[in-house]
């Protein structure tokens, strides 16, 4: 993380340091809910204090000069060699229970704190955090150049500038005496070195989980409890090492999470080898919900066939009936027998043909495509829409001009004139005969 992000900021509601609003957060690491807080002479019940540096980091330490500390405040602690700067993010008898989930070897780990941090050191704190960036892209090449099989994960300053904590990741064993003569001559400043996995580098650098959440080791989780394959056969989690596995390409630390319980429930579950006998059929254990404690059972061994969904209790029941040579007319409490099934074949109807292309069609038919394509809507609507493109068609198709339709009705005129020539005409009946008969 770039520690340019990290400002010391004011507000009202703060009367010194880094701003105590909100959940009291330096950069990533979340802290322990104080619910001792409102308590009376709760901070002043032990002179322990929890301080946060970088990241996950945290230390403990003796409020030897009786400060009025608080959550929130920025502290200058002892340090080897000089002083570092942190937050105070946890103060009276809470620190005593924190201290035992730390683990610390030995008291002479708890060091003091000398006084809350005056601007001049905070000053030379974000001088000193401006330069971990670029040291850290340094000591990388450098340790490339001496041929070291090791990554540098992250780098850490002291507050005061002195002393530089490189971290750094390794399958193998590492020499690197070279290395910290190499990195104290460019850098001017005492060198550590500290060993750490992959679960830590995660949470350092920080990131988000595929649940959508900050990942666990980078806000609240201090202990790495070992995870191994046994947590996801408990849960009935499908073995698939892409899903299972975390940022840091370990088994997901929440895999432990819920395993407890799990195995607590599946003691109740009849086991996966015991048949149930009922007069219509026998019934093979198919699929099991361990937190609901519902089972569900097929006609078939290895398909899904007749499937019967009952509850545990119900299964123990049946298993208790069968130990005296009793069936049960049904697997389920109503007593109705049903008429067997044919097991489900998921591939049997399975249509190989229907990713094959179709044929495209020319473009003979476009005006009848074109027709087909209407508006949904109301029958009466379809009818009107229909007439009318009829119409238009009709009329398209008189406005064309069609010289053989012309030359044909031209030879039927002339027919008709010829014979009209032809064919003699008719006396007239009404014409009296010249003698007057």
């Amino acid at each position: 993380m770039d520690y340019n992000d990290m400002k010391f900021k004011m507000c009202s509601g703060c009367d010194r340091g880094l701003c105590a609003c909100g959940v009291g957060r330096q950069d990533r690491q979340l802290n322990m809910y104080d619910w001792l807080a409102d308590v009376p002479g709760n901070a002043h019940s032990t002179d322990l204090v929890e301080v946060q540096f970088k990241n996950t980091r945290k230390g403990y330490y003796h409020n030897v000069n009786n400060l009025d500390l608080k959550k929130g405040d920025t502290v200058a602690v002892e340090a080897n060699p000089g002083h570092d700067i942190g937050v105070v993010t946890l103060t009276g008898r809470l620190v005593k229970l924190q201290i035992k989930k730390a683990n610390l070897k030995s008291p002479d780990d708890i060091r003091r704190i000398y006084r809350i941090a005056k601007p001049v050191d905070i000053e030379k704190f974000k001088e000193a955090k401006s330069r971990e960036h670029d040291t850290m892209i340094q000591s990388r090449q450098i340790a490339k150049d001496l041929g070291l099989q090791m990554k540098i994960g992250d780098v850490e300053y002291q507050g005061d500038g002195n002393k530089a904590i490189f971290y750094y990741i390794a399958d193998e064993r590492v020499d690197f005496r070279q290395l910290i003569k190499v990195l104290a001559e460019t850098f001017h400043v005492r060198i550590e070195m500290k060993q750490i996995g992959t679960r830590q580098e995660a949470g350092r650098i920080g990131g988000t989980g595929p649940c959508g959440r900050e990942l666990c080791c980078a806000t609240w989780m201090k202990n790495f409890v070992s995870v191994s394959t046994n947590a996801a056969r408990h849960q009935d989690i499908s073995l698939n090492p892409q899903k299972l596995a975390g940022m840091c390409a370990k088994l997901k630390c929440c895999l432990n999470y819920e395993v407890d319980g799990y195995i607590e429930a599946s003691k109740k579950i009849p086991s996966k080898d015991i048949i149930l006998q009922t007069l219509d059929s026998d019934y093979y254990q198919f699929k099991t919900d361990i937190l609901a404690q519902l089972i569900t059972y097929s006609t078939d061994k290895n398909l899904a066939s007749n499937l019967e969904t009952v509850s545990t209790q119900r299964a123990l029941d049946i298993i208790e009936m069968n130990k005296r040579g009793v069936k049960p007319m049904s697997l389920l409490n109503d007593g109705k027998i049903k008429e067997p099934e044919k097991p489900i074949d998921l591939l049997a109807n399975a249509d190989i043909s229907r990713f094959d292309k179709s044929k495209k069609k020319g473009n003979r038919n476009k005006s009848n495509n074109r027709d087909r394509r209407q508006p949904k809507g109301n029958e009466e609507k379809d009818e009107n829409y229909q007439i009318k493109n009829t119409q238009n068609r009709q009329k398209k198709v008189s406005a064309r001009p069609n010289p053989e339709k012309e030359n044909i009705t031209n030879n039927i005129q002339e027919n008709n004139g010829n014979r009209r020539k032809n064919f003699p005409k008719k006396q007239d009946k009404t014409n009296k005969d010249p003698e007057g008969k």
